[in-house]
């Protein structure tokens, strides 16, 4: 009888303890996915190739930015993200070499974008989309179903030749 109950407090332990580990990743996944956005919409720090990672808070910023006035800016921006404990900034300064931006006309750029959003299965159907471009700035609005879905159409949106910065005033459904 008492190895019936030790067993079956052990399984009881073991579940919660799964339960909290499995927890513990979704906020991890949605801390990476909101410091993501908060990144990419800071006015001013360039992204392209900037990674996140987050592990119990802790977040990790991985890749290249142009300027050591970026780098800190990224440390920055990222705690200001709900649920980061603390940043950890291994983001390199690599200064970017006279880049050619392409210009193009406003109007192309948002039909891009529209395109781009109806070609992804995950977007085709979004509530999201583009308010207005300007300049190549981008302005997103409308309702995203989850964090994924706001930080897949930003992710998305940078990726269309001519855009050069994009803002969201994207309202999402928060975890609850």
């Amino acid at each position: 009888m008492m190895k019936k109950m030790n067993v079956a407090l052990l399984t009881v332990v073991l579940s919660a303890s799964a339960a909290g580990i499995a927890s513990a990743q979704v906020k991890d996944a949605w801390v990476t996915a909101k410091t993501k956005i908060v990144l990419m919409t800071t006015d001013g720090l360039r992204t392209s190739s900037l990674n996140v990672d987050t592990v119990n808070g802790v977040v990790t910023l991985h890749g290249k930015v142009p300027t050591d006035t970026q780098r800190e800016q990224a440390a920055d921006a990222a705690k200001t993200v709900d649920g980061v404990k603390s940043v950890k900034n291994l983001l390199q300064v690599v200064p970017v070499s006279k880049e050619d931006m392409v210009d193009a006309e406003d109007s192309v750029v948002k039909e891009r974008i529209e395109l781009a959003f109806k070609k992804n299965r995950s977007l085709a159907k979004s509530d999201v989309h583009v308010a207005s471009v300007n300049k190549g700035v981008v302005l997103l609005s409308g309702d995203a179903t989850d964090i994924v879905e706001h930080l897949r159409a930003i992710e998305t949106t940078y990726l269309v030749k001519g855009v050069k910065r994009v803002s969201s005033e994207v309202k999402v459904k928060e975890m609850s």
